[in-house]
This record gives C-alpha cells, sequence and structure tokens, in this order.
C-alpha cells in the first residue's frame, strides 16, 4: 500500500490513471463518458457502470433491507473487478470509471459506514482507488426534471436530489474532487468535465 495526496491506495503508482465519474441520477455522467471517450479516443478506456450491466441483464431490483444489501455487495464486487480487469489490459491509459466503488455507500440501507463495514473495506481505502473525481451534479438539484437514455433509472426528482447530496459528502472527502455543477445548459455542463478531463489527462503519462 502507498500514500498519495493523504490517500491510502492499495495498487501500484505505476498501474493505470483512474478518473471516477459519478454523481446523483440525472446529471448525465453516462452521456458524458461517452462523449468524452469520443472526443479523446483510446487514450480513455471507460469502465461501464457495474449497476446498470447487472440491472439490464436481469439482476432483481428489490426493495426489502437485506435483499438490497446483498445487491450492493454483489455491485460493489463487480464495479472493483471490472476497474481492475481493464487496468490490468490498459496499465497506460485512463480508466474513466462511470462511477466507483464508494458509490454503494449512498444507496446502502443505514448509515453508509455499514456498507464499507460489510465489504471489509474503509471509505479511505475505496477513495484511494482513485486518483480523481469528477462529480457531475444532478440536474434535480436545480429542480429540473430528470430525464435521459437510461431506462435502468427510476428515481423520482427527489429521491435524485438527495441521492446526489449523499454522494456529494462521501466523494468530496477525496483529495482532488472536482465539481460539474447542474446547469440549464447541458451542452455547457459538458464543457466543463470535458476541460477538467484534458486537464487531469495532461497530468499523466498515457501511450497512445
Amino acid at each position: 500500500m502507498w500514500v498519495a495526496n493523504g490517500v491510502a491506495r492499495r495498487r501500484p503508482p505505476e498501474g493505470a490513471y483512474r478518473l471516477v465519474l459519478t454523481g446523483g441520477p440525472g446529471g448525465g455522467k453516462t452521456t458524458a463518458a461517452d462523449l468524452f471517450r469520443r472526443e479523446i479516443g483510446e487514450r480513455v478506456v471507460v469502465v461501464p457502470e457495474a449497476a446498470t450491466l447487472l440491472f439490464s441483464g436481469g439482476f432483481p431490483r428489490v426493495e426489502d433491507t437485506e435483499a438490497r444489501c446483498a445487491v450492493q455487495r454483489t455491485i460493489y464486487q463487480v464495479q472493483r473487478n471490472l476497474e481492475d480487469v481493464q487496468s490490468a489490459r490498459f496499465p497506460r491509459r485512463m480508466l474513466l470509471c462511470d462511477r466507483g466503488t464508494v458509490d454503494g455507500a449512498a444507496y446502502w440501507p443505514g448509515d453508509p459506514g455499514g456498507y464499507f463495514d460489510d465489504v471489509g473495506s474503509s471509505l479511505e481505502v475505496e477513495l484511494g482507488r482513485y486518483d480523481a473525481v469528477l462529480f457531475f451534479e444532478s440536474a434535480a438539484v436545480g429542480g429540473i426534471r430528470i430525464e435521459g437514455g437510461n431506462r435502468m433509472r427510476n428515481e423520482s426528482v427527489e429521491q435524485a436530489e438527495a441521492l446526489d447530496g449523499k454522494l456529494r459528502a462521501l466523494w468530496s472527502r477525496h483529495p482532488r474532487f472536482v465539481l460539474v455543477p447542474h446547469s440549464e445548459s447541458f451542452l455547457k455542463k459538458i464543457g466543463l468535465g470535458l476541460g477538467a478531463l484534458q486537464r487531469f489527462l495532461a497530468e499523466v503519462p498515457i501511450s497512445r
């Protein structure tokens, strides 16, 4: 384990650079990830959102507390392994992670600390998996109706705003946290996010 910017990291510094793209539902992060990949090309490898992969494949969505814990436990393992597979395949690229392992704490029933205890980790260790965080604030924070192409999303505006707050409270503890605030203009929001992404890319030696 090594430490950078006061954050403990499990992987060696020569591993793939990991940037997590997160935020509340309706923030546009998945659309942004795809646009970023098209704009920047092979320097960026997108790690898809584990929850969407699972739910779209038939994994059940449940309300029972114990079952919800089991769901988040599964998402954690899938997300972690997706990232590690892509890191091994592309050690000299930037991994643009559509959500990260910390997100599950915001969806966990009860105190977020229970999530980290359950998966045998901690907030500090999971933050340490990532070199930087790009947080796309949900449109719900501005009272804007959330809509888009992810049919797996079923949150109301109120639920989306609450989740956004929980996620921001967790991820903002990362030393390299960048907020992309909500905007009535999605193009403006994408432009701000792309600018931040390009600044991160400029700092990392990545094979083309």
